[in-house]
């Protein structure tokens, strides 16, 4: 049987994961000691998630929040099809990776609003520099790490799931994501 390759990760998807990838792990390992670096990769880490966003909007087929997005029930049995090595393919996101998706934009754009919360306190830089007081700064810096780290342990979760995946699919998901192309041979999509 020969399978047809179809694009389903297009360049911008593509070069945001990547991206994403290279900035976050700048920006989490970084911090005090060169916080030049930390600073302007949070940036870019912002930066990519408002884009992500608006593409989630503007995007290919399968880049859109609307092709993907579904009820934290349907993840649910989805992920113990999952683990009973019975769930069905998806091309695009599979209804667990869709809410990862979610999460994980929502905890980067909490990371990058705390960092800049925190940037305007301690240093006086940055676009909040002169409307953040100092009285919260602890808060908003403990804030900013919980923040960092429950995105780490949710990167960590993403990076298994696909791991499972690509082993009850027989497929290679993260090299699908270097060149965006995954056989076109599924069920009901």
């Amino acid at each position: 049987m020969s399978h047809q390759k179809i694009l389903v990760w297009d360049l911008p998807v593509r070069v945001f994961h990547w991206s994403l990838v290279l900035a976050f792990f700048i920006a989490y390992f970084s911090e005090d000691d060169f916080l030049t670096a930390h600073v302007w990769a949070g940036y870019t880490a912002g930066g990519l998630v408002l884009f992500r966003i608006i593409w989630g909007f503007i995007g290919n087929r399968y880049a859109r929040f609307a092709d993907f997005l579904c009820s934290p029930v349907t993840a649910w049995h989805y992920l113990k099809d999952v683990m009973a090595f019975k769930a069905r393919r998806y091309l695009g996101h599979n209804p667990a990776g869709a809410w990862m998706i979610v999460l994980l934009l929502f905890f980067l754009l909490l990371t990058t609003l705390s960092g800049l919360v925190v940037y305007a306190a301690d240093q006086g830089s940055g676009p909040l520099a002169g409307m953040v007081s100092q009285k919260y700064e602890d808060w908003w810096e403990e804030a900013h790490e919980f923040c960092a780290n429950f995105t780490l342990l949710l990167v960590v979760l993403h990076v298994l799931g696909v791991l499972l995946e690509s082993f009850v699919h027989r497929e290679n998901l993260v090299r699908s994501m270097w060149h965006g192309y995954k056989n076109s041979d599924v069920e009901n999509d």
